[in-house]
């Protein structure tokens, strides 16, 4: 499945303002058994977004009309627990492209970039910044710019910087998995093979 270049992003976006939400959170274990990555948002935060007898709960974000866009932004210490590559496909799956937290697990920050979801990191101030403006403005909109690595909010101009891996960047912003990205510098590679080996 082609990948989506990544440049600049202008959304809404979901508030969850909960700290250490893991992977199983993400997406149920007893959800893991497909292998390709169609399928899964339908599941995503499926024991929140569902009462046990599988009526949408009308408490939880995804349900709730007012907040919509291609943007979450969560508590602290978010994809924590499992090393699952399914909870990064759920979110991308269900339309997230970018996820923003004042901290993410290692394993599931690099799932996210191999998948084509941007995980921002933020200070804790700007994310409790972000749950305010939620609350008073559903619809208030974030503009994430990978070039110049910023997230602004757009209405009032408050913005903050993000880091990024280089080598994940390009590969977002060219829409590349590991393998197009080594294809697009074939050239370079053969001609570096030539060069050695006269």
């Amino acid at each position: 499945m082609p990948r989506e270049k990544f440049t600049i992003l202008r959304s809404p976006f979901v508030p969850l303002p909960v700290d250490n939400v893991d992977t199983d959170q993400i997406i149920p274990a007893r959800f893991l058994k497909a292998t390709t990555r169609e399928g899964f948002g339908d599941n995503l935060f499926r024991d929140w977004r569902y009462t046990s007898d599988g009526t949408p709960n009308p408490e939880f974000v995804l349900n709730k009309d007012m907040y919509t866009g291609k943007i979450l932004v969560t508590g602290k210490n978010f994809g924590s627990g499992s090393s699952r590559e399914h909870a990064a496909w759920a979110l991308y799956d269900y339309g997230f492209r970018v996820v923003v937290s004042s901290f993410f697990a290692d394993i599931f920050r690099n799932n996210a970039l191999n998948n084509g979801l941007l995980p921002v990191q933020v200070s804790e101030g700007f994310l409790q910044r972000l749950f305010e403006l939620s609350v008073k403005n559903p619809d208030t909109l974030l503009e994430i710019h990978l070039p110049e690595q910023k997230i602004t909010v757009v209405t009032t101009g408050e913005y903050e910087g993000f880091e990024i891996n280089a080598y994940k960047k390009e590969c977002m912003l060219n829409g590349y998995d590991d393998i197009d990205y080594l294809l697009s510098n074939k050239d370079k590679i053969t001609a570096y093979e030539q060069s050695h080996h006269k």
